[in-house]
């Protein structure tokens, strides 16, 4: 089930965040997300609006979109990937947005397959100093609106 998050999911949204992000990402030294942390917990996601994919076991995965366009963040807890629950989230948010972006490091070849086959294309690539990887910016429109 997806449903909006609360103020009282926060916690859960983190916790979900942290290990899934290094999971995802392990050509970025680990101590970059922990450096990171405060950043997402107290501006990301209190700023962002967040769905969160629950199970009888409770949360499960999260998306996040910043500023009525911008996917922030889009996490699944890993036993869960591969279950359909991040196609289930992208749905959820392509459906309430005309319009949406996001940055994904070039090196993670299965978040970039994921979303291309959503319908994401590359408009940018720049390169961060700070984690040293390249970064593509993919644009997705929704046509039938």
């Amino acid at each position: 089930m997806i449903r909006k998050a609360n103020t009282a999911d926060h916690n859960a949204l983190i916790e979900l965040w942290l290990p899934s992000t290094i999971a995802a990402h392990p050509f970025v030294p680990e101590s970059y997300w922990h450096e990171s942390l405060d950043l997402v917990s107290n501006t990301y996601i209190p700023q962002a609006s967040n769905w969160i994919y629950e199970t009888p076991n409770g949360p499960v995965g999260f998306i996040s979109v910043l500023n009525e366009q911008l996917i922030g963040a889009l996490f699944i807890e890993q036993n869960y990937v591969g279950q359909g629950i991040g196609h289930a989230l992208m749905q959820h948010v392509q459906a309430r947005y005309p319009v949406l972006i996001l940055e994904v490091y070039q090196k993670n070849q299965r978040a970039y397959r994921f979303y291309r086959k959503h319908g994401f294309n590359v408009s940018e690539r720049s390169y961060n100093e700070e984690t040293g990887n390249y970064i593509l910016t993919m644009h997705w429109v929704n046509h039938q609106s």
